[in-house]
């Protein structure tokens, strides 16, 4: 997998922008419905590594507000529109 792929900072998938509707995980037993509040786009850092070992990831690239109104923080291959 590539550093752009684990960072979630490709392109955005079609139709997908801040206030968009989304569906999170689509077509797995997670998914979720809300509306995308914020993208990080190229500041979402990357991940930090100490002596090899992973320590943190990088920030996920899209903020959704859930219908159920918890955030989440997502990648784009997480998401598409409704």
């Amino acid at each position: 997998m590539s550093d752009e792929a684990t960072s979630g900072e490709g392109d955005s998938p079609a139709g997908v922008g801040i206030t968009t509707r989304v569906r999170v995980f689509p077509s797995s037993d997670r998914e979720v419905h809300g509306v995308i509040v914020d993208d990080f786009g190229e500041s979402i850092g990357i991940p930090v590594e100490i002596g090899g070992n992973r320590i943190a990831g990088p920030a996920r690239r899209w903020a959704v507000m859930l219908d159920d109104d918890n955030l989440l923080f997502v990648d784009s291959e997480d998401i598409e529109p409704e």
